[in-house]
């Protein structure tokens, strides 16, 4: 059973506003006296508050709850986002969940403000597939997908019926089938990702295509990492490999490489939930995610197992 679990729940404190209450008075001239006095100091202090409170959605949340995956996702929202919310005083919560599937239905079902883990093509599958109703808003950063394996150092000593894994989703499968077609080790997808009678075995099975006879074998994209020991070499997606530490154990034999186009599938976007495209809460973390500090936060911390990509949404 997949499981969810929160990574950092920061609450957020609370100005209250103090009642003015007056007492009735006999007197009409004490009456007017007392009510011009609560009247100076409901000013006085209705101006002090508006000068030390931030400006508040009009239910005052100043909480936004982002679904992600733990990494990169969860550690950019949780190491540098937050901090970059926080002065706009707005509070960061981050809702890690260890697969692609929760965090789209959890921000359907109203649980998250916004999630922040996947590309265009995939949110594009969710809708079609689940009935979703999910739009992008941004764009943030591209792990490139790259060739892992425990047991060869170079793509030339893969051998010919070795095992290749890739991710058992659609979008992810013709990712990594594309890569495999970029780096030598297939001479074209043949029909996968065009022909829906066409599936791994099919490419398995296709000579021309798949002149070397590897078995391409689908596996949930999160079990990649952990299957390598039964693998020859395994496309795994960037931020499973870096949870799994493959960059400095086990280094990419190769990864993917870019053009406008391909910029665009790859980017990793924030998505709301269709109708919230302009809230406060989506414009807020979309001038943070897409700020200064977030692009060094990125260049510094992975070095080119992340990239930025702050585009717009397509």
């Amino acid at each position: 059973m997949k499981k969810r679990f929160l990574t950092s729940i920061v609450l957020a404190g609370v100005l209250a506003f103090g009642a003015l209450t007056g007492c009735g008075s006999s007197a009409e001239n004490a009456a007017e006296t007392t009510q011009d006095t609560q009247d100076t100091q409901a000013a006085e202090t209705t101006e002090q508050t508006q000068d030390a409170a931030p400006a508040q959605t009009e239910d005052g949340d100043k909480t936004i709850r982002v679904g992600a995956t733990p990494v990169p996702h969860a550690e950019i929202l949780d190491n540098i986002v937050k901090e970059v919310l926080a002065e706009d005083g707005w509070t960061l919560e981050t809702v890690v969940f260890s697969d692609y599937v929760l965090p789209n239905t959890s921000l359907e079902a109203d649980e998250l403000d916004a999630n922040y883990f996947q590309t265009l093509g995939y949110m594009n599958q969710q809708n079609t597939d689940a009935g979703l109703h999910l739009a992008a808003v941004a764009g943030v950063h591209i792990e490139p997908m790259g060739i892992y394996s425990q047991k060869y150092t170079a793509l030339a000593d893969i051998p010919d019926g070795a095992s290749i894994g890739i991710p058992n989703d659609p979008d992810n499968g013709e990712r990594a089938v594309d890569l495999l077609v970029q780096k030598g080790l297939l001479t074209s997808k043949g029909g996968f990702g065009t022909d829906a009678n066409y599936t791994e075995d099919s490419l398995t099975k296709d000579k021309e295509a798949n002149p070397h006879g590897y078995v391409i074998t689908p596996l949930e994209a999160a079990s990649l990492p952990l299957s390598l020991p039964d693998l020859d070499a395994a496309a795994v997606n960037g931020n499973y490999a870096l949870e799994a530490g493959l960059p400095s154990s086990y280094p990419a034999l190769d990864i993917e490489e870019f053009d406008d186009e391909t910029t665009v599938k790859r980017t990793n976007f924030l998505v709301v939930k269709q109708g919230n495209e302009t809230s406060e809460k989506t414009q807020a973390l979309i001038k943070a995610l897409q700020s200064d500090k977030v692009k060094a936060y990125i260049d510094e911390t992975y070095k080119g197992a992340v990239i930025a990509s702050f585009i717009d949404a397509q």
